[in-house]
């Protein structure tokens, strides 16, 4: 109920902005498209950009299979290659999963603000309508109406904080990929160097063995494959993540100012803003008058008019009276009739 009652109070304060900006020459919506810059899709546009270039990257491999095969599979002596890349590919995966889920949640946060623009465009009654509950505008619009029903003061830099802490958590373990996807090839070169630095002791024991040879090259082998996988995987999973950033960036971005410029005023009343509605209010009593004086002006004249009118009907009238009179009087001359009576004048 206090929810409800504070939409229909916003309402009331969104219609007299709306008034003030069509004094302006701007409706609502226009306000709204023209200050708020959302790309509604713009999460989805990165979701395909992954796949894209993903696919992209499937297709390289299946065509360089054979030169991949010889890099990582062909004539492995110990599983340390392979055991190395698996892991960096499993982190490489395990960050791209999380990136993905969190794109699909902007998506869901982009279409809320989207709805939310078109019902404030539309000047609905509530403006919730269609935005799911469990959305950050949805929150941050209750959130407002909860503090405007207590009277409590709308720090609006501290609600942009939080929003900006908790939207930070989400992308922790994204970053947490991020930074340490790299050392993962770093780490796997190190694997090399020292699978190598055992080949080659081996080699200083017996001259005449070829496994310290064979250790050497495996060991060089090893470094050189995971330094490419971490390249490469960091190279795909860097960029997305400064996307991922951009997109986070503007959800809040986006969020705040759609707290400043259409809650705050909804909820919040403030000394010059109530004052610059005063002003308003006047300015528009003033104009009222000014017409209501120009009506009862046209009135009067209407007023004259009909008066001019009524007094040159009466004259008319007794104009044609008199003739009536002089004609009944020759008729009856005319034809010797008697006149009638005149009636007696008392005394």
């Amino acid at each position: 109920m206090a929810a409800a009652t504070y939409i229909v109070w916003g309402g009331a304060d969104a219609m007299a902005v709306s008034r003030q900006s069509t004094n302006l020459g701007l409706t609502h919506g226009e306000m709204s498209l023209d200050m708020v810059d959302l790309r509604r899709r713009y999460s989805l546009s990165i979701l395909l950009r992954m796949l894209v270039v993903g696919a992209v990257a499937a297709a390289l491999a299946v065509w360089k299979y054979d030169l991949l095969d010889e890099i990582y599979l062909h004539k492995q002596l110990t599983p340390l290659g392979m055991a190395t890349n698996g892991f960096i590919l499993l982190l490489f995966a395990a960050g791209v999963l999380k990136m993905v889920v969190i794109l699909l949640h902007y998506a869901g946060e982009e279409r809320a603000l989207g709805r939310f623009l078109d019902n404030l465009a539309n000047a609905a009654e509530d403006p919730l309508a269609g935005v799911g509950r469990k959305t950050e505008i949805h929150r941050r619009f209750l959130t407002l109406a909860r503090l405007a029903e207590t009277h409590a003061p709308i720090n609006q830099g501290a609600l942009a904080s939080a929003l900006v802490a908790n939207e930070s958590t989400r992308v922790s373990f994204p970053k947490f990929i991020s930074n340490i996807l790299i050392l993962t090839g770093v780490f796997g070169t190190i694997l090399g160097l020292a699978l190598a630095l055992v080949g080659a002791s081996g080699m200083l024991a017996s001259a005449v063995s070829t496994g310290g040879m064979g250790m050497v090259v495996q060991g060089m082998s090893t470094a050189l494959s995971t330094t490419i996988t971490a390249i490469l995987c960091y190279l795909y999973f860097g960029y997305f993540y400064l996307k991922l950033n951009d997109v986070q960036t503007r959800f809040i971005s986006t969020v705040e100012l759609l707290t400043a410029t259409h809650l705050v005023p909804r909820f919040e009343v403030r000394e010059e803003g109530a004052l610059n509605r005063f002003v308003g209010l006047m300015k528009s009593v003033a104009a009222l008058v000014e017409r209501m004086d120009a009506s009862q002006r046209t009135f009067e004249a209407i007023e004259l008019k009909l008066l001019n009118t009524l007094e040159t009907h009466r004259d008319k009238v007794t104009q044609v009276a008199g003739d009536v009179r002089r004609i009944e009087t020759i008729l009856r001359d005319g034809f010797r009739l008697p006149r009638e009576p005149e009636p007696e004048q008392e005394p």
